[in-house]
């Protein structure tokens, strides 16, 4: 599945909810799914800063795709986290690169998350960026 279609699956997932209070319960339910976050790699060096909460995130290359790894303290971040996985987990760098978020504003999240939810939200996309980048670069 492209990121593309990964967009879009989940804008069809999203469609089934008639309000903004269900659709943030999903993404609550979404980051509860999250898989286990070693304790030893919740570092300074892992950590996304522009978050109101604390953030980690690492990413190893794998098969020339990019497997990442995230978590927070707070219950919305973990789910939003779960999004962008979901979004670009296993994903070559290139394709990363070529790829526009357009789920964000598709979805509202930009319009019904917080300023400092929605600053946190770019800054975790950024890392995604920054690390497809030094990927290619390698």
């Amino acid at each position: 599945m492209s990121i593309a279609q990964a967009q879009a699956e989940l804008l069809d997932e999203f469609s089934m909810f008639d309000n903004w209070m269900d659709r943030y319960q999903y993404i609550i339910d979404m980051g509860r799914q999250l898989p286990p976050f070693p304790e030893a790699e919740r570092t300074p060096a892992h950590k996304i800063e522009g978050c109101q909460s604390n953030v980690w995130m690492t990413a190893t290359p794998e098969a020339g795709r990019l497997r990442f790894r995230a978590t927070s303290d707070a219950a919305i971040v973990s789910g939003l986290i779960a999004i962008l996985l979901r979004i670009y987990d296993a994903r070559e760098p290139q394709e990363i690169l070529d790829s526009q978020p357009t789920f964000l504003a598709e979805l509202g999240l930009d319009k019904h998350l917080s300023p400092t939810r929605s600053n946190g939200l770019h800054a975790m996309l950024e890392r995604i960026h920054a690390t497809a980048r030094d990927a290619q670069a390698a």
